[in-house]
């Protein structure tokens, strides 16, 4: 297996007081206390998930990430330019990788036309990125934008980490008995597997490819229906990508250093960071600027300020000072000697035993359209008592495109005072036929709960002819006129209803005609029965040109909807009328001398 990342980094120059102190006030919630959350994970004391953060488990499984901050001298707008344009000055830290910049500029610009209402900045994903992987190893990628080599998280077995089992069979991460972080934006498997994207259109969802992650991250970041214009929303979404404060608060530093200025770079020319959350080690800054005559920093002294009356404990017999490899989370390592063990959670999610069908009876809906009915789910203990805030994951199986409102196949909701969560809203796609919706406990090996959902083809009561015009030919020619109908359901236009046209015997007689009227298929050959049809948004359909053999006569061209709407169309196939004149025989003109008895 690939040697972690960032594992032989070493900290970097010292720093001046003036940059430790601001640390000190931007990073004052970065204790070095442990806690746990209601899913068993350790995590910085001082964390502070806001409502549905991290709900779904998180991207990263809360694995550790780089912590160092922007440079003091940011980049800043030309005050001789009139449009502001940015101008770095200097720091290496303002270069993005020009195959990584692209690709998170790339993933906003997708999300901006499949989620305006997100209104996610490209410069989220780059500080996302920035603080999990340096911009992928500074830009160690291909002409295609897959790493180099790969970029691994440390094993998740509880041991300082969180604990997570193997989900992939080490297809991501070459480890069949626990879980990695994967890749430049860092997801563990189990997330990838329903957040994963293919953002470079190779057909594969690769988490070491940044432009896949980039994109994912985007959809990640968001769902549940998130504006990231709004704070709030904001950090409910940095916080469901890795849940703590400080991260939120590294993050938000390095978020608005790249909207001040930024810059591309070569890829590969990218310095790698140096602080790590899971070292106790802070970031590190450029060294003083000439003008900055404060007292620097003693080589070598930490940046991250350590809780008040919190001693930093000695590491334990046998254990390794050096870092282990980053992921993107903010716990601590394992307790060395005399250090107290954590109690247990004793969460609600640890008294669940089992699910409960929360009186849901039946899911269908037409394609296109939502569930009438939501999936309603009840937790309880072994007693059959209701377990209030647990965190039900829906997941929708199967071969569908049905989504939960916000496009996404996995959606989170917490169980009320009665024990029971309700699913968002499920939307049909256009695929046909049933699925399943599996509800299982965030955090918990609950057996899951199975809900079966059905999507029915759109359906038309009605069927009728657009116009009135009487539709003719003569023999071997073509119908002037094309038939158009309209479909609807219950007196409103019924769209993407598929339609059947067959030319029959008769009305009484529903066989296919081997006679008379027909279309032309692809290469010019007559067909008479058309499928896969369907209704445009209108509800209208226009069947394509109409041609006659030399069979003259009266014809039925039937016309079905699914929901069994049927119109019959009548066609006929005449020959041209003569006019009396020209019918008219020489020989049977007379003349008066020919006249009897002349």
């Amino acid at each position: 297996m690939a040697a972690h990342f960032g594992s032989r980094l070493r900290k970097g120059a010292a720093t001046t007081a003036v940059a430790a102190a601001a640390v000190a006030a931007l990073s004052a919630s970065q204790a070095p206390g442990v806690t746990v959350d209601d899913h068993g994970r350790r995590t910085a004391a001082d964390t502070t998930p806001s409502p549905e953060t991290g709900a779904d488990g998180s991207a990263t499984g809360n694995s550790p990430y780089y912590t160092d901050l922007p440079p003091l001298n940011s980049p800043r707008p030309d005050p001789s330019s009139t449009a502001g344009t940015p101008v770095v000055q200097g720091p290496a830290e303002a270069g993005i990788p020009a195959t990584v910049l692209d690709a998170y500029k790339k993933a906003a610009d997708s999300l901006r036309a499949a989620k305006p209402g997100c209104n996610l900045p490209w410069q989220l994903l780059a500080a996302i990125g920035k603080v999990e992987s340096g911009h992928a190893r500074g830009g160690r990628v291909n002409a295609d934008g897959t790493t180099l080599s790969p970029i691994f998280g440390p094993q998740l077995d509880g041991n300082g980490f969180a604990l997570i089992k193997d989900t992939d069979g080490g297809a991501y991460d070459g480890n069949s008995s626990y879980d990695h972080a994967v890749g430049p934006m860092q997801f563990i498997p189990s997330t990838w597997a329903w957040a994963g994207r293919d953002g470079n259109g190779d057909g594969t969802k690769d988490p070491s490819n940044v432009y896949d992650a980039a994109l994912a991250a985007a959809h990640y970041l968001c769902r549940n229906g998130w504006d990231l214009s709004t704070q709030a929303d904001l950090d409910s979404a940095v916080l469901s990508y890795n849940n703590s404060r400080d991260y939120l608060n590294t993050v938000m530093r390095w978020l608005e250093y790249y909207r001040k200025g930024s810059h591309e770079i070569p890829d590969g020319t990218g310095g790698l960071p140096t602080g790590r959350s899971d070292t106790g080690s802070g970031g590190t800054r450029p060294a003083p600027s000439p003008q900055d005559t404060r007292t620097p920093d003693r080589p070598g002294e930490s940046q991250k300020p350590t809780a008040p009356g919190k001693p930093t404990e000695p590491a334990g017999p046998g254990k390794p000072t050096e870092p282990a490899p980053p992921g993107t989370g903010s716990p601590t390592p394992p307790p060395g000697p005399g250090s107290p063990t954590p109690p247990p959670s004793g969460t609600p999610t640890d008294t669940v035993d089992h699910l409960e069908n929360a009186g849901t009876t039946g899911l269908t809906a037409t394609a296109g359209q939502a569930f009438a009915e939501r999936i309603g789910t009840r937790a309880e203990t072994a007693a059959g008592k209701a377990v209030g805030k647990v965190r039900i994951r829906y997941t929708i199986i199967g071969d569908t495109d049905a989504t939960f409102a916000g496009g996404e196949s996995v959606a989170v909701a917490v169980t009320d005072s009665s024990g029971v969560a309700v699913a968002p809203v499920l939307r049909a796609g256009e695929k046909t036929g049933s699925f399943t919706v599996r509800a299982t406990v965030a955090g918990r090996a609950v057996p899951g709960l199975d809900y079966k959902a059905t999507v029915t083809e759109r359906v038309a009561d009605t069927l009728a002819r657009t116009a009135t015009t009487a539709l003719t030919c003569t023999p071997g020619g073509t119908f002037a006129h094309r038939v158009e109908v309209r479909a609807t359901y219950k007196g409103a236009a019924a769209n993407g209803v598929a339609v059947t046209a067959t030319l029959i015997r008769s009305a009484q007689d529903p066989a296919v005609n081997d006679r008379g009227p027909y279309f032309k298929d692809a290469a010019g050959k007559p067909v008479r029965t058309l499928t896969g049809l369907r209704t445009d948004a209108r509800g209208l359909l226009t069947l394509p040109e109409l041609f006659a053999d030399d069979t003259a006569g009266t014809f039925v061209l039937r016309v079905t909807t699914a929901g069994g709407a049927t119109l019959d169309v009548e066609l006929t196939v005449q020959a041209a009328q003569t006019s009396p004149s020209a019918s008219a025989s020489p020989s049977a003109s007379t003349s008066p001398s020919a006249s009897p008895g002349a």
